[in-house]
C-alpha cells in the first residue's frame, strides 16, 4: 500500500508536472472507484489545477478554492503518468484503469488498481474536509508544528500498542504497515508496546526514528518509489533474511489481512513473539 513517502513524491511530482495545466477530459471506467456525485466528474472539464497536496495518504490536486480532485490509492492502486496520453477507448471491466485524467497539453494520468479487492477510492468536491478520510486525519509527523512534545501528548494514558498507534491515521496522518516496521525497527522498539508506558528516552528515540525515516523515504521521482521503497526496508517484508544492524533473522507475525515485520534482537530483548496464524494452525 502507498504510504506517506510514496504519496508525497506523487503529489511533488504532480505539483511540477501538472499544476497550471486544464483539464480537458475526466473519464472513469471503474464507476465503483469515484465515491461523489455532486460536483459531477464533469465538472472537472475545463478546470485549470492550481495546486497539488498531500493529506496524510491522500492526494488532492485543487482547481481553485471550490473544485477539488481527492484520491486514495488504497491497497493496490497507482497513478500512472503518460506526456502523450493514450487515445485507445478504455473498457470497462478489462483494464487495470479506472479513472483517466487529461491535459491541454496532451499529457495526463490514469489510475489504476490491480487485483480483484478494489479499494481505490476517488472524490471529486468542493472542499478536501467532505472526504471523511481527510476529516478524521491527526497530524501530520512531518508538520514542522508537530514536535516531540505534541508527539508525547499523543501517546499519553494510551493502551494501544505502539505498532497500532503509528498505523491509526485518526492518530497520526500517513504511515502505514510497512513505515510503522521500519520506525519501529530504528527506535529498537518492540511492536507490542504500550503507547502510554513509553519513557521519556524511548519516546525521544520513537519520534526521531519517525522523523528520520520517513524524511529520508520521501522525495524520490514516481517511476522509482515502489522499488525504492522495496530496498530500502530494512525489516519490512524480509521474513527469513538478515537484520542488517545485528545479524539476527527477521520475523514475522501474521494477521488475518497483513503481517508485521520485526527484530528479535533489536526490538524485543531476543524474544521471538508468538505468530497467532502458526499457533492457531498447531492446534
Amino acid at each position: 500500500m502507498p504510504e506517506m513517502p510514496e504519496v508525497q513524491g506523487l503529489t511533488t511530482f504532480l505539483a511540477d508536472r501538472a499544476v497550471g495545466r486544464t483539464i480537458t477530459r475526466a473519464t472513469v471506467s471503474a464507476i465503483a472507484a469515484l465515491k461523489t456525485y455532486d460536483p459531477p466528474i464533469t465538472a472537472l472539464q475545463g478546470a485549470t489545477i492550481t495546486a497539488a497536496a498531500r493529506r496524510g495518504k491522500f492526494v488532492v490536486l485543487s482547481c481553485g478554492d471550490e473544485l477539488h480532485l481527492v484520491f486514495h490509492l488504497a491497497k493496490a492502486g497507482w497513478l500512472r503518468w503518460y506526456e502523450t496520453l493514450p487515445t485507445t477507448l478504455i473498457k470497462p471491466g478489462k483494464s487495470p484503469i479506472a479513472v483517466r485524467i487529461a491535459l491541454d497539453d496532451g499529457s495526463g494520468f490514469d489510475l489504476t488498481e490491480a487485483g480483484t479487492k478494489k479499494s481505490l477510492a476517488v472524490y471529486v468536491v468542493r472542499d478536501p474536509q467532505e472526504v471523511p478520510g481527510i476529516a478524521r486525519l491527526g497530524p501530520d509527523p512531518l508538520d514542522p508544528t508537530f514536535d516531540r512534545d505534541a508527539f508525547a501528548a499523543l501517546l499519553e494514558d494510551r493502551r494501544m500498542q505502539i505498532k497500532g498507534l503509528l498505523r491509526d491515521q485518526a492518530v497520526i496522518a500517513g504511515i502505514g504497515n510497512a513505515y510503522s516496521d521500519e520506525i519501529l525497527h530504528a527506535a529498537r522498539m518492540s511492536p507490542y508496546a504500550i503507547a502510554g508506558k513509553l519513557d521519556d528516552s524511548e519516546i525521544d528515540r520513537l519520534f526521531d526514528a519517525m522523523r528520520e525515516t520517513l524524511t529520508e523515504a520521501s522525495g524520490k521521482p514516481p517511476a522509482d518509489l515502489k522499488d525504492a521503497k522495496r530496498r530500502g526496508m530494512q525489516v519490512h517484508a524480509r521474513r527469513g533474511e538478515t537484520c542488517p544492524v545485528c545479524g539476527d533473522t527477521i520475523r514475522s507475525v501474521f494477521f488475518a489481512d497483513r503481517s508485521l515485520e520485526y527484530c528479535p534482537t533489536c526490538q524485543t530483548g531476543g524474544k521471538v513473539l508468538a505468530d497467532r496464524r502458526l499457533s492457531r494452525l498447531l492446534k
